[in-house]
């Protein structure tokens, strides 16, 4: 049996359970900086499956950490570990082949020695998904890369091992039809010169491997850093958005599972809760047609974002798939649930410091507003972008049930414009309380003055604004989705300025979610093709990078802790394109 200790030096506690010393070299012996060393348990604890593979509602189970650092310019790294005894190790450097053995903690150092990796093939395949997705060929086409990258890297990496394996313009044709089902939405002009581009362009890459290309070099600033990561779910599980609330523990949502987990950092101790049920729910929600056929499903809400009363602790929840609105008392574990008629998708909610809960509706082209003293709805309708979407808005929910009772969606033609889909995403409010959202589909931002309900849109000069967040001066920070950037919208003046990411490679890289740290003047941002997280200094505009332990990580959103380390969720959709085919929680110490 293993001895579990609640004090954890490597958590932000005392004295850990064990610890392990080591000093990597390659053949000629000389010391390797920067080598990623990952510890796991060899028989770890996990939540029992006693419920459809996951842990039973509402019962106290405890989760073993998963552990990464690395090695110093000596190549010596010490690893603290919260469980004594056998454990088992994977060495990572880009260049060199993986070693894994097992160890046993507090024993003498250990002195590894890693091969030096000679396969063009496999050199390639160390290589990140944007380095592949970035050595394709698109003709000089960048409209077309990025509707590739905006729709077909919506939910998963595109450029990963899994989709890049071997495919024929037929089977192309036919993962293209599904992916719009499940709501990709490509132009019906572009589809078959995306299908050309990936046949040959990946095969072309899987011949001539030596043309994919070098994601950027591993920095010093990782030697003094840690990354814990907890397993949570399963390969069918996603793991959207999450929260640090104020009681200490973590938040996450799994979208397709319908359940709520509650994770204690300093200890691993975790609870899990169902998302309440109405009579009549359809497993899809008002989407049943949706997922239909997807391999084990539980959700009738796909809960999606998260935010924290700033009066009573009480959680809000988005359950996108129904008109209703959760909220979670972490202190009674009690749900309460708010029904509204109208408005499709529930996405990204914030509160303000009156209390009240803004979220967007990303379907219906809407924001929300729910009025806690009140208990109820005020919806802001946004103003299409000409006749067509106003009548295509006007259908949505025909379309919803047309797809519903089984009609391909693929049938629908699709223009430029993604007719019908602004789709409101983002949303965040301003130290002076007005409310921002961004329209991904739009190329547009927007603002709600709360004090007179106006409404202000604003047009970006940049492509698929997806998430932001607001910082201390009230400056608007926003991913730039498909072009590898993030960019600052300044509302004094009304100006834009990019902040290219360094992952980025020929422009290629999918910003998911940013935050800000406004007590350090940093901004964090999700790196969703390349495997990273990355922090810009703003008043220098230095970024440091930080590479996660997973292959095909699909960061979502990110909380910033009261120390400066940050917590996030692998969210790939389907999570069995992670590596292991793990989702996990992530906590990054950088250290500095």
């Amino acid at each position: 049996m293993y001895k579990w200790l609640l004090s954890l030096a490597v958590l932000g506690v005392a004295t850990p359970a064990a610890a392990l010393e080591m000093t990597i070299s390659n053949a000629r012996g000389q010391p390797l900086p920067l080598a990623m060393v990952t510890l796991k348990a060899e028989r770890p604890l996990r939540a029992a499956g006693d419920d459809n593979g996951y842990p039973r509602e509402r019962t106290e189970q405890r989760i073993s950490p998963e552990i990464t650092g690395f090695t110093g310019p000596d190549g010596r790294l010490q690893i603290d570990f919260p469980e004594a005894g056998a454990v088992n190790l994977r060495v990572r450097v880009i260049g060199y082949k993986d070693l894994q053995q097992s160890a046993v903690a507090n024993a003498a150092s250990l002195s590894l020695t890693l091969e030096a990796e000679t396969d063009v093939a496999l050199l390639a395949a160390q290589q990140p998904a944007n380095a592949w997705f970035a050595a394709l060929d698109f003709g000089g086409n960048e409209e077309l890369k990025k509707t590739a990258l905006e729709q077909c890297g919506f939910c998963h990496q595109q450029g990963s091992f899994f989709m890049r394996r071997e495919r024929s313009a037929e089977e192309w044709q036919q993962v293209m039809q599904r992916m719009i089902g499940y709501g990709a939405r490509p132009s019906s002009e572009m589809q078959p010169q995306l299908i050309e581009v990936f046949s040959k362009g990946y095969a072309d890459l899987r011949n001539h491997p030596e043309k994919v290309l070098q994601a950027k070099a591993w920095e010093e600033q990782l030697a003094a850093s840690r990354i814990t990561e907890w397993p949570i779910g399963d390969p069918f599980s996603q793991m959207h958005d999450l929260l640090l609330a104020a009681n200490g523990k973590i938040y996450v949502g799994d979208n397709l599972q319908d359940r709520l987990w509650e994770i204690d950092p300093k200890t691993g101790q975790t609870v899990v809760y169902k998302t309440p049920v109405d009579e009549g729910d359809e497993i899809g929600g008002l989407f049943s047609g949706r997922l239909r056929g997807f391999p084990k499903l539980e959700t009738t809400a796909g809960i999606h974002s998260f935010a924290e009363s700033p009066k009573d602790g009480h959680i809000f929840i988005t359950p996108s798939l129904q008109r209703r609105l959760f909220e979670f008392d972490p202190q009674s574990k009690v749900f309460t649930v708010h029904r509204f008629d109208e408005g499709l998708y529930p996405h990204t909610v914030r509160i303000d410091a009156q209390d009240n809960v803004w979220f967007t509706l990303a379907l219906s082209n809407q924001v929300a507003r729910f009025d806690r003293n009140s208990g109820e709805f005020r919806l802001y309708t946004l103003p299409a972008r000409d006749t067509k979407e106003k009548i295509s808005l006007a259908l949505s929910n025909v379309i919803r049930k047309l797809m519903n009772w089984g009609m391909p969606m693929h049938w629908l033609p699709i223009d430029r414009q993604v007719t019908g889909m602004p789709m409101p995403y983002g949303i965040d409010v301003a130290p002076d309380g007005k409310v921002w959202f961004a329209r991904l589909h739009a190329n547009s931002i927007g603002v709600i003055d709360p004090a007179d309900d106006s409404v202000q849109i604003i047009d970006t000069p940049f492509q698929a604004p997806r998430r932001m967040r607001v910082d201390a001066v009230g400056d608007v920070w926003i991913t730039a989705f498909p072009e590898g950037k993030i960019v600052r919208y300044s509302p004094a003046d009304g100006s834009f300025k990019d902040y290219p990411l360094p992952t980025a490679l020929n422009h290629v890289e999918t910003p998911y979610a940013l935050n800000v740290d406004r007590a350090r003047q940093q901004v964090w941002v999700t790196g969703t093709s390349s495997d990273t997280l990355m922090r810009l200094d703003i008043a220098t505009g230095h970024w440091d990078t930080f590479p996660m332990p997973r292959k095909v990580t699909f960061t979502r959103d990110i909380e910033i802790a009261a120390d400066g380390s940050v917590y996030t969720t692998n969210g790939a959709f389907p999570s069995w394109q992670i590596e292991d085919g793990q989702p996990t929680l992530i906590h990054l110490q950088p250290g500095s």
